[in-house]
This record gives C-alpha cells, sequence and structure tokens, in this order.
C-alpha cells in the first residue's frame, strides 16, 4: 500500500525544548505522523460503522476469518479448566527465559520438550515477543481466573456495549488525527512505530496542550510494559507546567460506577502515572528492550518509515536511531500530576456522566503490579475474584464452568478453546506483522 502524502512535515523539535512564537505571529498548523496497528485501523472502522447504524443488529462484524471451529461441549472445556490448576503449580521460573529440557527424566526428546512447555510462565508464553500491556493488570484486578481463562481459552468477544466504547475512543481520536497506511517489514519497523507515534504525540502535547491516544514503552518492577493513555492534557495555568492523565469511560446504561468499577479505573490511570514518571526519571533501557525482544537494533527500517520521520523532523534509518529520538523525547518531559482524572461518559449521547479526581498512591500501584507479577512468573495461581464481588460473574463468558461462580449457569454456551500460546491478542500490541500499517496525522489546535 503506497503511503498517502502528508498536507505539511513538522520540523525538528525534539531537539531543543519549546519556544513561545513572536506576537502577532500566526502559526500554521502542522500534521506529524503518527502509526497505530492494521488490527486496530480493522477493529475502530468496524465499530465505527456499527455505531452509525445505531445499533440496528445485534451482530458482531467479522473481523477475523470465518474460519473457525465450533464451541465445543461443556463437558469438554470443564475437563480443560480443571487442567489449568496445574499450570502454574509447576511454573516458578523468573523473566530469563525457557531452561532446557531434561531429557533423562523424559526417556526422549518429545516428552522433555512437552513438560518444558508446561512449565513456562503465562508471562514468557503469552507475552514474551510483545511485553505486558497496562490492561492486562486492569484485568488481573477485575477476575484473575478471568484472565487465565482469557490466556488459555480466547478472548472475550466484542458485544455491542464494547464496540460502542471503541467507537467513541475512535471519534475522540479523529478530533486529532487522520490516518492513511505505511508498510511495516519487521518486528524492529513495528516498534519504531510506536515510537514514532510517542514522538508526534508529545510534540503535539508540549506545542499545542492535548493529545490522545499516547503510546508509552517502559520497563517497570522488572518487566516491559506497553500502555496507551487515551488522553493527556497540559494545565491551563503557567504555575503548574506538569501534565494530567485523563482516562475516559463509556457507559452503556447512565448510571454512576459501582466501587470496583471505579477502582479498576483508577489502577489503569496510575499504572500510566508510573509508567510515565519512570520514563522520565530511570529513562529507556535500550540494550535491555533490544536483548529481552531480540531485535536487530542495526536492521535498516522500511523506506516508507524513513521517509516519513525524514519528513516528521526526527530522521532515523535503524530501530537504534529511532530509539535514541525516542529517549531524547522522554528526557524532555516534567513528571505527570500525582492528581489523575477518571471520566465518564454515556454512550448514547456522550454526556459527561461523573468525574472523579484523586490522588496519585505509589505504594498501591507498586504492590498490584507485584501481586499480578506473581500469577504472570508463574510463582503463584491465579484467585478468584472475592465473595463480595462475584456479581461479576453475571457479566462473564466463563460463568457456566468457573468453579468460583455461586449460580453457574449451565445452559450457556461454553467458550471454545482456540487459545495459541504465543499467538498476540488484537488490542493495540506490535503483534503479528502487518503487510500494511495505518499511519495517523496529528491535527494541531492553532
Amino acid at each position: 500500500m503506497s503511503v498517502k502524502k502528508t498536507e505539511s512535515s513538522s520540523s525538528s523539535r525534539l531537539n531543543s525544548p519549546p519556544s513561545t512564537p513572536p506576537p502577532n505571529t500566526i502559526t500554521v498548523p502542522e500534521i506529524p505522523i503518527e502509526i497505530v496497528s492494521e488490527e486496530e485501523m480493522a477493529f475502530i472502522e468496524a465499530a465505527l460503522a456499527a455505531t452509525r447504524s445505531s445499533f440496528s443488529s445485534s451482530s458482531i462484524p467479522s473481523i477475523c476469518s470465518s474460519s473457525r471451529s465450533s464451541f465445543p461441549s461443556s463437558s469438554q472445556f470443564q475437563s480443560n479448566v480443571r487442567s489449568i490448576h496445574s499450570i502454574t503449580l509447576l511454573s516458578k521460573r523468573g523473566l530469563s527465559g525457557c531452561s532446557e529440557p531434561d531429557i533423562e527424566d523424559s526417556g526422549n526428546l518429545r516428552g522433555a520438550q512437552k513438560r518444558n512447555r508446561l512449565q513456562e510462565s503465562f508471562l514468557s508464553r503469552f507475552r514474551g515477543k510483545n511485553g505486558l500491556m497496562v490492561t492486562d493488570f486492569t484485568a488481573m484486578d477485575w477476575c484473575e481466573k478471568q484472565m487465565e481463562f482469557k490466556l488459555r481459552f480466547g478472548r472475550r468477544e466484542v458485544n455491542r456495549a464494547m464496540k460502542a466504547g471503541l467507537a467513541r475512543h475512535a471519534e475522540l481520536e479523529q478530533e486529532v488525527v487522520r490516518k492513511f497506511g505505511v508498510r511495516t517489514e519487521s518486528a524492529e519497523d513495528r516498534w519504531a512505530t510506536k515510537m514514532i507515534n510517542f514522538i508526534t504525540g508529545v510534540n503535539q502535547l508540549l506545542f499545542e496542550g492535548l493529545t490522545r491516544e499516547l503510546p508509552l514503552i517502559g520497563f517497570v518492577e522488572g518487566v516491559w510494559i506497553v500502555g496507551i493513555i487515551d488522553e493527556i492534557q497540559m494545565p491551563k495555568t503557567e504555575t503548574d507546567g506538569k501534565p494530567i492523565i485523563v482516562d475516559i469511560k463509556t457507559c452503556f446504561r447512565d448510571r454512576l460506577p459501582a466501587e470496583p468499577q471505579k477502582r479498576n479505573g483508577r489502577l489503569q490511570l496510575m499504572c500510566y502515572k508510573c509508567l510515565w514518571d519512570t520514563l522520565v526519571v530511570d529513562g529507556f533501557f535500550a540494550e535491555h528492550f533490544f536483548n529481552f525482544f531480540s531485535l536487530n537494533q542495526y536492521n535498516l527500517l522500511s523506506k516508507e518509515i524513513r521517509e516519513e520521520t525524514a519528513k516528521s523532523g526526527f530522521p532515523a534509518k535503524t530501530l537504534e536511531d529511532m530509539v535514541r529520538q525516542y529517549r531524547t523525547a522522554c528526557s524532555m518531559l516534567p513528571l505527570a500530576q500525582d492528581q489523575l482524572l477518571l471520566r465518564y461518559e454515556s454512550q448514547k449521547d456522550q454526556s459527561v456522566l461523573a468525574e472523579y479526581q484523586f490522588a496519585y498512591d505509589s505504594d498501591w500501584v507498586k504492590k498490584q503490579l507485584q501481586s499480578s507479577l506473581e500469577f504472570w512468573t508463574g510463582k503463584r495461581e491465579a484467585n478468584y475474584t472475592p465473595e463480595e464481588e462475584r456479581w461479576k460473574c453475571q457479566h462473564c463468558q466463563f460463568e457456566s464452568v468457573c468453579p468460583g461462580n455461586p449460580k453457574p449457569n449451565t445452559s450457556q454456551s461454553s467458550p471454545r478453546p482456540d487459545r495459541t500460546p504465543g499467538s498476540p491478542r488484537p488490542d493495540r500490541m506490535p503483534g503479528s506483522p502487518p503487510r500494511s500499517t495505518p499511519v495517523r496525522l496529528s491535527k494541531f489546535f492553532g
């Protein structure tokens, strides 16, 4: 796919602090690039299409291939569920990779490889190529068992409310960006596009005071974490130069969220703040990044990416060049505000139902991350949701088979165990290589 030409190219603004234009000077809006995954583009377009039809149909648009296996019987699924308990008990590994198979104990290589596969942690099996997402931690806060089931048996199908939420985020994003396609040819290209998105977003934040869908890649609590901030704003007053991080939730029904939902939103925002501040204070560990994800830092980026970075004012020929630009951008940033903002909107008319502003709690979020990582690294099994929050089970796709559900609905269809270990989830991660990647053009406010 050929790249559409940008309306204008942004100058190199990352090597010097932002300057104020002279009085009576007309600022011409500039349009830098930002790149998102092909899966996300298709997902957003489908969600927008579904919303425009005013939910005239309850069926879900087919995003993936239609040749999918049928659901197994409930007894087959329950047999698979019982096998889960042995997985995390066997896994006592850290983040350093797989151990060699013990051939003497097995008697043959195939048996040794099978046993070694069982001993792999969920982190290495499902997030080894992409890193953990911030939403992985919020999913653990909601229900650890549900997260485990999703990893082993596949993620939840997108329902009407979820499509509406995706569509609303797409609308907010389209207020500041437009998109076109650019070709990516390697894992190095895909990580580079994430960093391009970050740099263009930071430019927009510092010069225009607002950006949305800002991707972050950082090393926190011994693991690589990827997050995408809904919205980040610079304060309008000159006394405080720290940006405020905002997360926007859409509600299918016009009612205030329950406390577990608000807690989940607070955790998400605190994770973003932790990731942001870590990048500002500690920087980006380039060598560890290259080694952990087995990336060739000298690999030549695709021609289209090289051309776009040059036009945008931060030329990069290799991933090493792109990482250098990413680190420079991080060094320019102030710490985020300790006050975080959680906003709830109605899906019907986008009216604001509630806003919650709360203080960052570094100790609490650190404990939450460490507790989740004990599961991801195989040090403990997943816990069931607390009894006082078991109302969540009524909305879970695994309610008919989960031992923690107090009132299982056995008539509900069981999910199919079609999750392939190591395959990426289609949720804004640099996953399987697309042939072309949509490019977002940020529309700076004049």
